[in-house]
């Protein structure tokens, strides 16, 4: 098991979140003014999409490393359509910049890797239990 991320509830704020990650700097979650936040952090829907993003990046550099490419950086850009939420759809759009790789065949094989990105591949092929519980 991996140590537990803990959120702590900030308390000034209505709901802003504090996030503990194993000992590294800590980062914040809020919702925005429109449901009652500040909109001083990234809301958990953020966080839902950066976790995509980031592994994308990190996925497509590290297969560029492995086969030696001149992978100069990688930009990702997710674009939510939450507006079906309700209904039980959630669609990402995601742009990748590649920058340094010109090659046609070596850019469709990156674009190829980044769809099994293990966080892709978590909310697209897994089943997620979730248990709760009072302390």
């Amino acid at each position: 098991m991996h140590i537990p991320i803990t959120i702590i509830s900030e308390r000034n704020n209505v709901f802003r979140q504090r996030i503990e990650v194993n000992g590294l700097e800590d980062m914040f979650a809020d919702v925005p003014a429109i449901v009652g936040g500040d909109g001083s952090a990234p809301d958990p829907h953020d966080y839902f999409d950066i976790a995509l993003g980031t592994c994308k990046a990190i996925t497509v550099s590290m297969y560029a490393k492995r086969k030696e490419w001149s992978l100069e950086g990688i930009t990702v850009t997710v674009q939510r359509d939450d507006s079906q939420e309700k209904k039980g759809i959630y669609k990402l759009d995601v742009a990748l910049m590649l920058q340094g790789i010109d090659d046609p065949d070596q850019r469709a094989r990156l674009e190829d890797i980044s769809h099994r990105c293990p966080i892709q591949r978590l909310m697209t092929e897994s089943t997620v239990e979730i248990a709760t519980r009072l302390v």
